[in-house]
């Protein structure tokens, strides 16, 4: 049987309290306490928009941590792998949006042309926390969609029209739309490792994919990341393996089979390895 990847969330996922709409906005403090499991890595099959007001924390996009703060605006494209850890005091916008919502009103390539779903720029905009443009488009998504007008749709797909075509002009002028060499191996690296970590844990079998030396690979993980290629592989394995133990009912044997063990013992003890826990006293904590 093959093992499933990364679990990929659609709208459904996210039980709306009004009837379902194929768009979503929801205070970020609000949606983390209904949505708990969206801490592990996931992907979804919508567009999402993050917009920080409060607080701190770290979000993850395909292995890249990304330092969270005021004023720090994420957006991310359907397949994007990622999760959060948020302070107890961080607060902000979260917004989702089906493909065809968007080009119901706006047809075209200008979608996947925004620079911030280009791989080759990073997926978040550190504004300033006192900006004007972009947070009363939030506060105003959110309380469009909190209320039931009739051409509710409309209006909300114009805002966040705004909120995509603002965002846009600050690309310009950041150096890393210049697109890093090294930024751009580091994501390249994190969607082959989302793929298959499963089935290839060697810094040689990525190094290959990505048509470079394992010390090349090793070297680049070390100087963007501060760690070593070795240390990513195992730390996705085990995050899923967390995944697995936390939110489904599989069995110890079970979860090394998903995972790619053909030995359930050899798994207790890789698990134990990298975390100081068997996976059974991980799973009662």
């Amino acid at each position: 049987m093959k093992a499933a990847g990364p679990p990929v969330l659609a709208l459904a996922s996210f039980p709306q309290p009004q009837a379902r709409t194929p768009y979503y906005c929801e205070r970020l403090e609000t949606h983390a306490v209904r949505f708990p499991h969206v801490n592990v890595p996931h992907a979804h099959d919508f567009y999402l928009l993050l917009y920080i007001t409060e607080g701190t924390g770290t979000h993850t996009v395909d292995l890249v941590t990304y330092e969270l703060r005021p004023g720090s605006v994420f957006f991310l494209a359907p397949g994007q792998v990622h999760h959060w850890q948020l302070a107890a005091d961080t607060r902000g916008f979260v917004v989702f949006f089906d493909t065809d919502f968007y080009l119901f009103r706006y047809p075209g390539n200008a979608l996947y042309e925004y620079p911030f779903f280009d791989s080759s720029h990073p997926p978040v905009l550190s504004l300033s926390p006192t900006e004007t443009e972009i947070r009363p488009l939030a506060e105003r998504l959110l309380t469009e969609y909190q209320a039931p007008h009739s051409n509710q749709a409309e209006v909300f797909r114009s805002y966040l029209h705004l909120c995509l075509e603002l965002a846009a002009r600050h690309y310009p002028t950041l150096p890393a739309a210049e697109a890093s060499p090294a930024l751009q191996q580091i994501r390249q690296f994190g969607a082959l490792l989302n793929q298959h970590y499963r089935t290839l844990r060697g810094v040689s079998d990525y190094a290959a994919l990505l048509h470079v030396s394992a010390n090349h690979l090793n070297a680049l993980c070390r100087r963007v990341l501060n760690k070593t290629a070795s240390t990513l592989i195992h730390e996705r394995v085990v995050v899923e393996a967390q995944r697995l133990l936390s939110h489904s009912g599989l069995g110890v044997a079970q979860v090394a089979y998903e995972l790619g063990f053909e030995d359930a013992s050899y798994f207790v003890r890789y698990f134990r390895k990298y975390t100081g826990s068997t996976p059974e006293g991980f799973r009662q904590r």
